[in-house]
C-alpha cells in the first residue's frame, strides 16, 4: 500500500501591516506532493502580488506587499493534506516620514497676530479619528482656532495667534488597527512686555539722577535686545529721549539734570519684533545743593541718674561743602517725637545730655550739618536707662558640655547668682581655636536660654569656648572652658530605603492629595531633590525632608499633575542614588451627552450617544448601556465595555415600551446615566390583503443558481455591526440559507438577513468573539444549488 502523506507543520494565522510582506507556509511528509492553493473557498490560479513556491516537502504562498484585497482564509491542499490559516492585514494610521520627522524635530514659529495652519495628511484604514490636544485637553472649535478633518488629513488653524497659543500640541490619529500620536510645538513671538516695575530711584542729586527696573516677564519668545529711556519734566506734555541701555543692564544715570526740578522716567523694552509699552515713573525731583549723608547710630559711652554721654562718626557722604556740626535729638523708647538736645549744632563728635528724668529709657539721634544745610539723621541709637551704673551680673554657674558629635557641641549652663536686683538681659557665647588668642562671637542669647549648639566644627576639633552674662550695666565676667567635637561619623552612600509602600504607579482622584513618603539613609546627610517630568517641581507641592525621610505633599490634585516623578539622593561625593514613579490622576467621568434612538434595521434599535467630556483625558474610558420595559421597571445591562458611541439592541418586541440608559466609567466608577425621557416602541404592522395574479406559463427559462458576486471575509471590532452581502442569479428566484459553522442561521434572532432581487445580506448585530468563524450561503431552486463561504475574524477594541 502507498504511505499517506500527513502535516508536518501547519499553517498558521498571520497578521501584518498593509504594505510589508507577509508569509503562509506548511510542511508535508512527501516531496513528491502537488499541492493546491484557495482563498475564501476558491481556488487561487494566478493574484497580483502573490507568489507559490515548493522546496522539497515546504510549501509556501508569499504576498510580496500586503494589501486589503490579500486579507481573508487561506487554504492548503495537498493530497490527504489540508490546512487553513487567515491572514489580517492592518492598516494603522500613518504620516510620511519626511514631513513627521519635520514637524516634531524643528518647533513651528509665528508671529503675534498672524495665522497659523497646521497640516498632516494621513493614511490608513477608515475611518480614522483625528484628535488636537494641548495641556492635555482637546481642543475644539472657537472664535479663533478651528479644527478641520477630512478622510486623509487634518488641520489645525489659528486666526490670530497670540502668546498664549505657545506651548506643545499633540495630533492623536485612531483607527481600528491603532493609534499615532505626534508631538509638535509652537512658538509664537511678539514684542515683548513692559519692563516689570516700580521703576526705582537709585540715586537724585544736583548733577544725577539714577532709575532702575526690572526685565519683562515676557520677552516675547525672542531676547530683549536694549531698553529705552525718556523723561518729561513735570508741566510738560513732550517726552524727552534720552538714550539707551544694552539688553543686561536694567539701570540708566542721567546727567541732563536742573537743582529742584521735578521728572517723569518711563521705560520701553525692545526686541526684534518691536517695542514694548512703556513702565512709567512716578515724580522725581532733582536734589539742590548736596547735604550730608546720614551718620551711623551714635554709641551709648556712659549713663547716670540724669545724664548719658553718646558719641558717632561723620558721615561717608559730606556732600558738596564741609560739616560745620551736628543735631542732637533724643525721644522716650516707645515715642514717635523726636526733641532738640542743643539750639546750635555741636562740632564735636561727642555729647553729655543732662536734664534727664531717671529710670526712663531714652534713645538718640544725629544728623550733618553743612552749607547746603541739614542732612538725614541716623538710625537711633540703642535704647539706654539713665540711672547710676549698677555692678555687673556674676558668673553663669556649672558651665558644661552636654553633647557633641563630629560637627557640633552643646553647652548648658545655670544663671549667675543675683546681685544687688541686677537683672540678667541675657547671655554671650564666644569660641576661639586652640592656636588663635582673639574670641569670636557665636550667640547673644535671651534670658530664658541656658543652652546652645555651636555647630560647623571639624571632626575631634579642639577650641575654647564663654559664656557672660548680660545686664543693663554691661557684660559680666565670663566662665570658659575647653571643648573637642566628636570623632566623624562613617562615610554611608546615600540610598533610597524604597519597600512595598511605595509604589512606583499611583492612581490618584482629582482633587485628594498625593502624599509619597520614603525613607534614606546616607553619611554626611545627603542632599534630596525632587524633580517632575526632569524638572522642578511646582511652586504648589510642598517638600519636608527630616530624620531619615523625604516627604512629597500636594494638598489637592490637578489633572496637569500627572507625569513622572523623581526623587534624587547626593551626598557631595559623588555617589547619587534616584527612584521614578508614576503618578496619573483620574476621576469619576462625566456622564454621557444625549441619547438617540434609529430602527436602522427592522425590528432593532441602535443607541448612539455624545461622547463623556472625560474622554478628552481618559484612556481607559468606556460605555454600559441598560434597558427596562417599564417607566418604574428594574434596569438590565445590554452591553459592557463599550469603547465607541454606538450600540444596536436586536431582541425588540414590537408595541412593547423601552427605556435605555448609558453610564460610562473607568477604574475609578461610573458617572451619573444619561437616559431617554420618553418611551421608545416599534409599532407593531397589520397583515397585508394581496390579490394573487395568475402566473403566465410561458417557455421554460429556468437556471440553476450562480453567484454574480460572492461572500468576501471580514474583520470587525467586537461591539460593532458586520454587513456580509453576495449577489445570486437564477430562475425562479433562489431560495436562499445562511450558515454559520453548518449551523442554520434562520431563527436566531442575532442575524438579520435580507434578500432584495438577488443582492442577499446577513447582518450581524452587536459582534462578540462567538461571532467569529466560516460563513456560508446556499441559494436553491428546482434546478440546482449553489454556495459561498466567507470568514469573519474579530478583533478586540484597543
Amino acid at each position: 500500500s502507498v504511505p499517506r502523506c500527513y502535516l508536518n507543520k501547519q499553517l498558521a494565522t498571520v497578521r501584518v501591516l498593509k504594505g510589508d510582506p507577509a508569509e503562509l507556509s506548511c510542511t508535508v511528509s512527501k516531496d513528491n506532493v502537488t499541492g493546491t492553493w484557495f482563498k475564501d473557498g476558491l481556488k487561487l490560479t494566478s493574484m497580483d502580488g502573490i507568489i507559490f513556491e515548493n522546496k522539497g516537502l515546504v510549501h509556501k504562498l508569499i504576498i510580496n506587499k500586503a494589501e486589503d484585497i490579500h486579507a481573508g482564509k487561506y487554504r492548503f491542499e495537498g493530497g490527504d493534506v489540508k490546512t487553513e490559516a487567515s491572514i489580517f492585514v492592518e492598516d494603522p494610521p500613518q504620516v510620511d516620514k519626511v514631513l513627521l520627522k519635520n514637524l516634531t524635530s524643528v518647533p513651528t514659529v509665528a508671529k503675534a497676530g498672524e495665522g497659523v495652519k497646521l497640516r498632516i495628511p494621513f493614511e490608513g484604514r477608515g475611518p480614522i479619528r483625528a484628535a488636537w490636544l494641548k495641556d492635555r485637553m482637546e481642543l475644539g472649535d472657537d472664535t479663533r482656532i478651528h479644527v478641520d478633518k477630512t478622510d486623509t488629513c487634518t488641520t489645525l488653524s489659528i486666526s490670530s495667534c497670540d502668546r498664549r497659543d505657545c506651548g506643545d500640541y499633540k495630533v492623536r490619529l485612531k483607527n481600528d488597527s491603532g493609534i499615532l500620536e505626534i508631538n509638535l510645538k509652537l512658538v509664537v513671538i511678539d514684542k515683548p512686555q513692559p519692563p516689570a516695575g516700580p521703576i526705582k530711584i537709585v540715586e537724585s542729586s544736583t548733577n544725577n539722577i539714577t532709575i532702575q527696573w526690572k526685565p519683562p516677564k515676557d520677552d516675547g519668545g525672542k531676547p530683549v535686545q536694549r531698553y529705552l529711556v525718556e523723561r518729561q519734566q513735570v508741566g510738560r506734555n513732550d517726552w524727552e529721549t534720552l538714550g539707551e541701555t544694552p539688553r543686561s543692564c536694567t539701570s540708566f544715570t542721567t546727567s541732563k539734570v536742573e537743582e529742584e526740578m521735578s521728572y517723569y522716567f518711563r521705560v520701553r523694552a525692545m526686541n526684534a519684533e518691536g517695542v514694548s509699552d512703556a513702565l512709567e515713573s512716578g515724580e522725581v525731583k532733582a536734589a539742590g545743593k548736596a547735604s550730608p549723608g546720614a551718620p551711623d547710630p551714635p554709641k551709648i559711652i556712659s549713663a547716670s541718674r540724669d545724664t548719658i554721654t553718646i558719641s558717632w562718626k561723620a558721615p561717608c557722604k559730606t556732600g558738596t561743602s564741609q560739616i560745620m556740626g551736628y543735631t542732637v535729638q533724643k525721644r522716650k523708647k516707645g515715642t514717635v517725637t523726636w526733641l532738640p538736645v542743643t539750639s546750635v549744632p555741636v562740632k564735636d563728635k561727642k555729647l553729655k545730655v543732662t536734664s534727664l528724668k531717671k529710670g526712663v529709657q531714652y534713645e538718640f539721634r544725629v544728623a550733618a550739618v553743612n552749607a547746603a544745610g541739614t542732612g538725614q539723621p541716623s538710625e537711633p541709637s540703642e535704647p539706654a536707662f539713665a540711672r547710676d551704673p549698677t555692678k555687673s551680673p556674676g558668673q553663669v554657674q556649672d558651665l558644661k558640655v552636654s553633647s557633641s558629635d563630629s560637627t557640633s557641641v552643646t553647652l548648658t549652663w545655670n544663671k549667675p547668682e543675683v546681685q544687688d536686683g541686677n537683672d540678667v538681659k541675657g547671655y554671650e557665647v564666644e569660641m576661639r581655636p586652640c592656636n588663635c588668642l582673639s574670641w569670636t562671637k557665636c550667640f547673644t542669647l535671651p534670658a530664658e536660654s541656658t543652652s546652645c549648639r555651636v555647630q560647623g566644627l571639624q571632626a575631634r576639633e579642639k577650641l575654647f569656648l564663654r559664656v557672660r552674662a548680660l545686664s543693663d550695666s554691661g557684660p559680666g565676667e565670663a566662665s570658659e572652658l575647653e571643648a573637642c567635637a566628636g570623632a566623624a561619623a562613617p562615610v554611608v552612600s546615600p540610598r533610597l530605603l524604597i519597600d512595598d509602600t511605595v509604589k512606583s504607579f499611583l492612581v490618584v482622584k482629582a482633587g485628594n492629595p498625593i502624599r509619597v513618603k520614603i525613607p534614606f539613609e546616607g553619611s554626611p546627610e545627603p542632599v534630596v531633590t525632587w524633580l517632575k517630568d526632569g524638572l522642578p517641581l511646582p511652586s504648589r507641592a510642598a517638600v519636608s525632608t527630616e530624620d531619615g525621610n523625604t516627604q512629597l505633599l500636594l494638598r489637592a490634585a490637578e489633572f496637569s499633575d500627572s507625569g513622572t516623578y523623581t526623587v534624587e539622593l547626593g551626598n557631595g561625593l559623588g555617589k547619587r542614588e534616584t527612584f521614578s514613579f508614576q503618578v496619573q490622576i483620574t476621576d469619576i467621568p462625566q456622564p454621557p451627552g444625549a441619547i438617540r434612538l434609529e430602527e436602522n434595521v427592522p425590528n432593532t434599535v441602535t443607541v448612539t450617544w455624545d461622547p463623556s467630556a472625560s474622554e478628552k483625558w481618559e484612556k481607559n474610558l468606556y460605555y454600559t448601556v441598560l434597558k427596562r420595559e417599564s417607566q418604574k421597571g428594574l434596569w438590565h445591562v445590554l452591553g459592557d465595555l463599550i469603547y465607541n458611541n454606538k450600540f444596536t439592541f436586536t431582541r425588540v418586541v414590537p408595541g412593547k415600551d423601552y427605556y435605555f440608559r448609558v453610564v460610562a466609567k473607568n477604574d475609578l466608577g461610573a458617572s451619573d446615566p444619561s437616559e431617554t425621557a420618553q418611551p421608545w416602541r416599534i409599532w407593531k404592522k397589520k397583515a397585508e390583503f394581496r390579490v394573487k395574479a395568475q402566473k403566465y406559463r410561458g417557455v421554460n427559462q429556468n437556471k440553476p443558481p450562480r453567484f454574480l458576486v460572492p461572500l468576501k471575509s471580514h474583520v470587525v471590532v467586537t461591539g460593532s455591526e458586520c454587513h456580509m452581502s453576495c449577489a445570486v442569479g437564477g430562475h425562479p428566484p433562489p431560495k436562499i440559507t445562511w450558515y454559520k459553522d453548518s449551523r442554520d442561521l434562520s431563527r436566531d434572532p442575532n442575524y438579520f438577513c435580507t434578500n432584495d432581487f438577488g443582492v442577499c445580506s446577513l447582518v450581524v448585530l452587536g459582534v462578540t468573539k462567538q461571532d467569529e468563524g466560516e460563513y456560508m450561503v446556499e441559494a436553491s431552486n428546482e434546478v440546482g444549488r449553489a454556495f459561498s463561504k466567507a470568514f469573519l475574524a474579530i478583533k478586540g477594541n484597543s
